[in-house]
């Protein structure tokens, strides 16, 4: 007698855009792994069982391509017969609320606050549930990769500063450490999953743990994951400076090669006056956290990010911003006109730039940064490095695209690489043959 096999499930079929900071591909990760085996990514948004927006929106431009996308979207969809459930998650929807946006917005069928993250999957699987023609997944504790072989740990949630410029506490609320033994297990996990290099990443990352009186909270995460097997490189982003101390430093220093002495820092600006405007937490002189690296790491490649046109900065305070930039010689510099958030301080402050003279000022800084980096990239040329190899290139068979240690990944330049043992996910031994403005070209 033969046994009829069942027929396996219908997939569920996936469109899925992140939009915004690494953060956000956590949490859309997480949506993706849980919604089991069942749920399958696709490209094709009108063939798509659920279509998935996690947006952005801690400035302006970023609220307004969100919203770009959740319209694009919806006319896209709108053309589908059956209609694939339209779900939209994120920082616009913690900023704004359904409420505000749901009234022009009815295309979309379920509204994912932050505040609910967890339940985001249920969420998704009871509006599925409604659904005849769609699957309904099997919800699991589970997440998947789309970055490997780099792969983002996010070790916290929200932040305790209160910068006049900036929305993100009231949008993802208060500082709130995730568990030291659920982190090596979703880092245990992601390595089994193909990862090489971990990106630890959070609102605050040096405030781990400080939040449940962890005096070392970091230091000691760190040396529970570098005991993981598999991991190659381990990266911290999104490092406040005043969080940058001898006791991080020391380990740092001490901690082995598999910690790279890189430092994300957003130091914001260099000038007292509008630092402490800004209400930064570390508004003393900059140069002294870039001192005290640099004297226990000198070998350390720094990034930063600054806010030029804030209110106050006049040419004597963007002065001294642009000879900051020209002394201290950052490997990775990303410059922001500012902009005027609804809801903030620094919106109703006195002295407000002009935007053109804000994006003036930006340009004059990018285009220093852009004959800094060149510099430092060819100080490299005819050096062996080790490159993580990512992806082939599309356009030119035999060549990859990669990182060597001193790039992280998607906000800093690549290398590109050919030669023998290239292939996604290896790191391979080669020589630096070139250096361009922001990349690297090597042979293996």
């Amino acid at each position: 007698m033969t046994v009829a096999t069942p027929p396996s499930p219908r997939p569920l079929r996936v469109h899925m855009t992140s939009l915004g900071c690494p953060k956000n591909r956590v949490d859309s990760e997480r949506l993706l792994g849980r919604l089991g085996e069942q749920a399958v990514p696709t490209e094709d948004m009108a063939a798509a069982d659920l279509v998935f927006i996690n947006t952005c929106g801690f400035i302006e431009p970023a609220v307004e391509e969100s919203l770009r996308c959740i319209i694009e979207a919806a006319e896209v969809i709108s053309e589908v017969e059956p209609r694939p459930l339209f779900a939209v998650a994120g920082c616009l929807v913690g900023r704004y609320g359904q409420a505000q946006l749901a009234p022009d917005l009815p295309e979309v069928d379920v509204w994912l606050d932050l505040a609910a993250m967890d339940q985001w999957p249920a969420l998704v699987a009871q509006a599925l549930t409604r659904r005849a023609a769609a699957p309904v997944p099997e919800l699991r504790e589970y997440r998947r990769l789309s970055t490997a072989p780099a792969a983002y740990l996010k070790i916290s949630e929200g932040c305790n500063h209160g910068c006049s410029f900036c929305t993100i506490p009231s949008i993802r609320g208060r500082l709130a450490s995730r568990a030291p033994e659920e982190l090596v297990h979703e880092a245990r996990a992601m390595l089994a999953q193909g990862a090489r290099e971990l990106v630890i990443v959070g609102q605050d990352v040096t405030a781990y743990g400080k939040d449940v009186g962890l005096a070392y909270g970091l230091p000691d995460l760190l040396s529970r994951l570098l005991e993981l097997p598999g991991l190659d490189w381990l990266r911290l982003m999104y490092l406040y400076p005043a969080g940058i101390n001898k006791e991080l430093l020391g380990f740092m220093a001490s901690a082995g090669p598999t910690l790279l002495p890189y430092f994300d820092m957003p130091l914001q600006h260099a000038h007292p006056a509008v630092l402490k405007a800004m209400g930064r937490p570390f508004a003393q002189d900059p140069r002294r956290v870039v001192d005290a690296i640099r004297t226990v790491l000198p070998q350390a490649a720094l990034r930063t990010s600054l806010i030029v046109g804030f209110p106050g900065e006049g040419a004597s305070e963007f002065a001294a911003l642009q000879a900051f930039v020209e002394e201290t010689r950052f490997q990775h510099l990303g410059v922001f006109a500012y902009c005027a958030e609804e809801g903030t301080p620094a919106a109703e402050m006195p002295g407000q730039v002009p935007p053109a003279e804000r994006e003036a000022r930006r340009e004059t800084l990018m285009a220093l940064q852009r004959e800094i980096s060149h510099d430092l990239l060819e100080a490299h040329v005819g050096e062996e490095m080790d490159v993580l190899v990512e992806a082939a290139s599309l356009e030119w068979p035999g060549l990859h695209l990669g990182r060597v240690w001193l790039q992280a990944p998607e906000v800093d330049g690549v290398t590109y690489v050919s030669g023998d043992g290239v292939q996604p996910g290896a790191i391979v031994r080669a020589r630096i043959e070139e250096a361009k403005e922001y990349d690297l070209v090597a042979l293996a």
